[in-house]
């Protein structure tokens, strides 16, 4: 299911339509909109709270936007740009979006918000009236919430953020340093310590490349995330979650088409 409502809420991110609308709301500059969009449901915060939230960024990228970005726009005009800019492009996909919406929204409101602070957040937004609204709010709802429930899973791992990163690049046999790690903001000298670190537990191994524990570890998280995201659709039940992913994967299609791949989310294309 994340494949399928991941690229639904992606839009807000790489869409050429959902970009100007965040530059149209005066926020020039891919990061000012980023940052802005992600972190408003939080309100107003200062860094310290979305560096805790978006976890696997640098603090010092972090406090490069934020509150400065605070100063350009208002949290609640920065809610309006994201959801008009995803909703312009909802509105050009092929399908009815009515029925998944629905679905989608009712797979949303049975999350379990303990300890999910930006799944709850975006859960305590009002709901638009309009289905491609509708349908990309319960997207951000269901990828914060499986968001936060990965960044628990990592913590139990005893990973920091930039340890996440390079972990991640060994995962992918090395390829792929020179976009994550200025995507996320990191320099070199704490990638080189980061890489240490994960070398002195035994998951790098002389060449920096992912041992057996490394990817083990890898299973372990993703199976706990998958485990800590599952109450929305047990509670939509196994029919209906059949249903909503029958509606939902053309939408993902058309939407995956739209996003940068590579990218820092992980999402692969889909066809």
């Amino acid at each position: 299911m994340w494949s399928l409502f991941e690229p639904v809420h992606a839009v807000t991110y790489f869409a050429p339509d959902a970009l100007a609308a965040f530059e149209e709301a005066a926020l020039r500059g891919f990061w000012r909109g980023y940052f802005a969009g992600r972190s408003a449901p939080l309100g107003a915060v200062p860094a310290g709270p979305v560096i805790a939230a978006f976890y696997g960024f640098a603090p010092r990228m972090v406090t490069r936007a934020l509150p400065d970005v605070w100063t350009r726009i208002t949290p609640e005009a920065a809610l309006a740009a994201r959801l008009e800019g995803s909703r312009r492009v909802l509105l050009t996909v092929d399908g009815d979006l009515t029925e998944v919406a629905s679905l989608l929204r009712a797979a949303a409101e049975a999350a379990d918000l303990h300890g999910r602070v930006l799944g709850a957040a975006n859960a305590m937004l009002p709901w638009p009236e309009d289905p491609a609204g509708v349908l990309w709010q319960a997207a951000t709802v269901l990828r914060e919430h499986r968001g936060d429930g990965h960044l628990a899973a990592l913590l139990v791992e005893g990973l920091d953020g930039a340890e996440c990163n390079v972990w991640r690049v060994a995962l992918l046999d090395g390829a792929g340093r020179e976009f994550y790690q200025p995507a996320r903001g990191w320099t070199d000298e704490e990638w080189a310590t980061a890489i240490d670190r994960l070398r002195g537990r035994g998951w790098l191994d002389a060449e920096g490349k992912a041992t057996g524990r490394a990817r083990e570890a890898y299973t372990s998280v993703e199976r706990t995330t998958d485990a800590l995201a599952a109450t929305p659709w047990r509670a939509l039940g196994e029919t209906a979650t059949a249903r909503c992913a029958e509606l939902l994967r053309p939408i993902a299609v058309q939407a995956s088409a739209l996003l940068r791949h590579p990218n820092p989310i992980g999402l692969q294309p889909l066809s």
